[in-house]
């Protein structure tokens, strides 16, 4: 038996995790769950969003599937997700966006992998007032964790046998900042001379995305500019519905479905578990189970595909539960 932390997160996040555990139960992978609390959920009960019995059981399992968990806006607790990525030191979020076919996807011929750092950036939440009138917020990049991450996107590309590495940047304009990422960058990728590499500045490569996105192979991109470029990204193949990922760094991964808490939703039972669910298969290839991923990953595609069993935002009109028992049926 395996052993994993399990965050069913808030909102619509408990509907879809069961479904993703309830697929890989009927898989025939046997994992115990540790079920602790993140969140909103956490906050509630604890007084704490991010209670230490939680760090400590996915330090102890080192694997952990998760639900969203909601962040106020403008106000409240810090979010839960970034004080989890920092305090586990999760300095890569990587997230595969793959063309499936009966998506509402505009395109079809999608097949990339987007490695985000995931540790610094303007999402350190350093900032503060300059008098009454003025924010400041200061954006911190080193040398460290640019190298990191980069070393982890071209890695990847040889396991994988992609041929592309693509970098977006503003150094044109923050200098020493996205200087010293592009750097960083261009130093691995000297490393590894059979990978192409290219060097595109952040906003010119949302309008070559959006008009060819089959350009593009592994990408590679500082924290804010990789959280906005994943949405977009999603929105290509169907919407955050469709899209897993995974927090990962050298003790430990987290992986967690790319969309939100979807509280207008929550509790109707008509949440698309498909992210979940393929957080489940990126989970069990992680651990070796590749024949049991594989499986769902089928299962899913063929249940899409067929359009029969699955949910409003995919042009069904199945719920939760009915998708759910139609990928296990499809296994």
């Amino acid at each position: 038996m395996y052993k994993a932390t399990l965050i069913l997160g808030d909102g619509i996040g408990p509907e879809v995790i069961k479904a993703a555990t309830s697929v890989i139960e009927a898989a025939g992978v046997d994992i115990g769950w540790d079920e602790k609390m993140v969140g909103q959920a956490a906050l509630t009960k604890y007084n704490n969003s991010l209670p230490d019995d939680a760090i400590n059981s996915i330090e102890i399992n080192r694997i952990a599937l998760k639900g969203p968990t909601t962040t106020e806006i403008g106000k409240g607790f810090r979010s839960a997700n970034i004080s989890l990525r920092q305090r586990l030191n999760l300095y890569a979020n990587v997230r595969p966006i793959k063309s499936i076919e009966g998506t509402k996807g505009k395109y079809d011929n999608i097949d990339m992998v987007i490695f985000r750092e995931n540790t610094e950036d303007l999402y350190m939440g350093i900032e503060h007032m300059v008098g009454k009138d003025a924010a400041e917020s200061i954006k911190i990049i080193t040398r460290e964790a640019s190298e990191r991450i980069a070393s982890m996107a071209f890695s990847y590309a040889v396991k994988e046998k992609r041929k592309k590495v693509t970098c977006a940047h503003k150094a044109n304009i923050m200098k020493l900042t996205d200087g010293l990422f592009l750097s960083s960058v261009r130093s691995v990728a000297s490393k590894f001379p059979d990978i192409e590499y290219e060097e595109v500045i952040a906003d010119s490569l949302f309008m070559k995305m959006v008009m060819k996105p089959e350009n593009y192979d592994v990408l590679v991109l500082p924290n804010l500019y990789g959280d906005l470029l994943s949405e977009m990204s999603a929105g290509l193949v169907g919407g955050l519905g469709i899209v897993p990922g995974v927090n990962i760094g050298v003790e430990a991964a987290v992986f967690e479905p790319t969309h939100g808490t979807a509280l207008d939703i929550a509790g109707q039972g008509i949440a698309n578990p498909t992210a979940a669910i393929l957080c489940g298969v990126m989970l069990l290839r992680h651990i070796g189970e590749k024949d049991a991923a594989d499986r769902i990953y089928n299962s899913v595609r063929n249940v899409i595909r067929n359009g029969k069993y699955v949910t409003r935002d995919l042009g069904g009109c199945s719920n939760t539960l009915e998708m759910t028992k139609a990928i296990i049926d499809s296994l």
